[in-house]
């Protein structure tokens, strides 16, 4: 088996960019993705989930540029589960997204709109 996320879906704010003492380039942001089914009255019904996304170095530096609220990519990642110990001692659980591939799906000019890790 294979640790292997495909999404669709539209960034929920800008990308949030760092760079860390080591040098490393991390960027932040959240994709929305959608999907539709019809509940047990047969009406259509539209769940949003939210997801977690982190980009480093040369992703980082692409989600920096070219994306922004709102837009549309395709991207292929890894679920990443992590924890760490807030200031008043309770232990807070982070769940993922890292990003390995990102392609932007709407108003991109086509040699910019690709790049992998």
């Amino acid at each position: 088996m294979k640790n292997r996320v495909l999404l669709i879906g539209n960034l929920g704010h800008d990308p949030e960019t760092r760079k860390l003492e080591s040098g490393k380039r991390v960027t932040r942001f959240t994709l929305a993705t959608n999907d539709t089914y019809r509940n047990a009255e047969g009406q259509k019904v539209t769940e949003t989930t939210w997801h977690n996304i982190v980009a480093w170095n040369k992703l980082s530096d692409f989600a920096s540029k070219y994306l922004t609220k709102g837009r549309q990519v395709y991207l292929e990642g890894k679920i990443s589960y992590r924890s760490y110990e807030d200031k008043t001692g309770i232990t807070k659980y982070i769940t993922e997204i890292v990003a390995s591939e990102l392609l932007c799906l709407n108003g991109a000019r086509s040699s910019d709109n690709q790049v992998e890790a």
